[in-house]
């Protein structure tokens, strides 16, 4: 009997999850380790903010997905890897020897290396952990006892989406507030990654909701209500929400794996690391040789199937395939209201109808993981 191991449950491995339940490889045991019970889908997560979906419309139940495809759930983080040994040790101390393992974790928020942001900020990543915090937000809110100056730091497509979301909510749950919004970028410009045109089109979105602009202004220390600015200045505020973009953790360059300059585990186009053939990794914790892409939730989503194949192909002996993800991916980029950004190379398309087809697509990814 040879072991599969699973760590987190994101959006690659749950594809995995999928393709074994509907297919199981004989002599084979899957096990899963992850701290939540639940996998949030990142493309919905605004919406949600927005008001727009519940809770169960954008989570995908990993217990009846582990149960479907007959894969032992372990509750807990992994604190070590030793892929000499081939072990897994978990936070709450089981441990987990395997055959292969892959890694899905995601990443944590950059917010952990500014002095003061890990006590006063609020970051967007893990996506589990926001929930919770941002529940208890605009539930403060509704009662009057919310903040009335909310800054994001982050310019980046989740910066913008996420603000745009929470300002959409929170105008409708108290339309008195009058709740002032700020964005900080360090950058001369917002969404940085996508063409002039879509950035035209948010930075009219942005100055017609009000919401004040900091750009160039890279953030060197968060105090309770306030930002430090590098070269001088603060920006005051009573919530401090981080979007600036992911972390690497510690412990793949602490168990010897081969990582980027920026700590992610590096793999090739096969999804397996370039330091040990037993390991593969996926989503934002993964650094894929030769194809550097965007830390975004539709490469780890279009990862799954060839995720899937190679952990099938490792564990049988046969040959992997490479995966070459493409350049260009479409982003869908939604306004608060019910109305989306198209954004893909040079396209820049806009309206109530391209909120329709990312609802749709959202839908149908989630809808996908709902087992019977």
């Amino acid at each position: 009997m040879k072991r599969l191991v699973l760590l987190g449950g994101g959006h690659s491995h749950v594809e995995v999850l999928r393709r074994f339940g509907a297919a199981p490889l004989p002599g084979t045991e899957l096990v899963l380790a992850s701290p939540y019970l639940e996998s949030p889908y990142s493309g919905m997560l605004p919406g949600w903010i927005a008001g727009h979906y519940t809770r169960d419309d954008c989570h995908i139940d990993l217990l009846l997905l582990t149960r479907y495809a007959r894969c032992r759930f372990v509750r807990s983080a992994c604190s070590r890897l030793d892929p000499n040994a081939r072990v897994v040790s978990c936070a709450d101390g089981t441990t987990l020897p395997y055959d292969v393992v892959s890694v899905d974790t995601g990443a944590a928020s950059a917010a952990r290396g500014i002095p003061g942001a890990a006590e006063h900020a609020l970051p967007v990543k893990p996506v589990e952990d926001f929930i919770p915090r941002w529940d208890e937000m605009r539930e403060r809110v509704a009662r009057g006892q919310g903040p009335r100056h909310i800054l994001m730091v982050g310019g980046g497509a989740a910066g913008v989406e996420v603000l745009l979301a929470m300002q959409h909510h929170l105008h409708q749950v108290a339309p008195a507030s009058r709740i002032e919004f700020a964005l900080a970028v360090d950058t001369d410009t917002i969404l940085p990654g996508h063409n002039r045109r879509v950035r035209r089109i948010f930075t009219r979105v942005l100055e017609q909701r009000g919401v004040t602009l900091h750009l160039g202004r890279a953030v060197e220390r968060v105090e309770a209500g306030a930002v430090l600015l590098a070269g001088g200045g603060r920006i005051e505020a009573d919530a401090i929400v981080w979007a600036t973009g992911p972390s690497a953790p510690s412990w793949p360059k602490a168990a010897g794996l081969a990582t980027d300059e920026h700590g992610f585990i590096r793999v090739d186009g096969r999804l397996q690391s370039v330091s040990h053939p037993q390991v593969f990794a996926s989503g934002d914790i993964a650094g894929i040789d030769g194809h550097p892409r965007p830390k975004s939730g539709v490469y780890a989503v279009r990862a799954g199937p060839p995720l899937s194949t190679n952990l099938r192909r490792a564990l049988t002996g046969e040959r992997l395939v490479a995966w070459n993800p493409q350049k260009d991916a479409l982003a869908l980029i939604s306004t608060g209201d019910r109305r989306a950004v198209a954004s893909r190379a040079r396209l820049a398309l806009e309206g109530k109808w391209v909120w329709r087809w990312k609802d749709w697509i959202d839908r149908r990814f989630v809808e996908r993981y709902r087992i019977p």
